[in-house]
């Protein structure tokens, strides 16, 4: 493990509930592996749905984009900063998610340009894809 959870919110600003990535496990320049305990006593079940929970497809992502932006906002030169979406493409779902299932946030940065960085993501569960596509996001103050 590189990061646990409260080594992840000294990077990123998110908290509970909607600090969605537990621990990282894998990091380099470019790529970025991060770990998601889904639990039913999380607030989203309450209403996603009660009586089958399953995690929604914007959390997955959003997951996605904060083990991004802890490889991010880990560089030096980014400290401080805040990463904002900039940009979903050709996400796709395989199978729901949902409580007892660990969620593999893998995140590969591919491009900047102007600003905006590129990356591919994946998120599997026991090694099965669960989703993939593109983000986008832009670094501010």
């Amino acid at each position: 493990m590189i990061y646990n959870s409260n080594q992840i919110q000294d990077i990123i600003p998110h908290r509970y509930p909607f600090l969605l990535v537990d621990r990282i496990e894998q990091m380099d320049e470019t790529t970025i592996t991060g770990i998601k305990c889904v639990t039913a006593n999380e607030m989203t079940f309450m209403g996603h749905f009660p009586e089958k929970h399953v995690m929604p497809g914007v959390l997955i992502v959003e997951a996605l984009a904060q083990t991004g932006a802890v490889l991010l906002l880990s560089k030096e030169e980014n400290k401080g900063k805040i990463a904002y979406f900039a940009g979903i493409n050709k996400m796709r779902f395989k199978r729901q998610v949902i409580p007892g299932d660990v969620l593999e946030l893998k995140v590969e940065f591919t491009n900047s340009r102007a600003g905006i960085y590129f990356a591919n993501v994946q998120a599997k569960v026991e090694g099965n894809i669960v989703a993939t596509g593109e983000i986008l996001c832009g670094l501010g103050d």
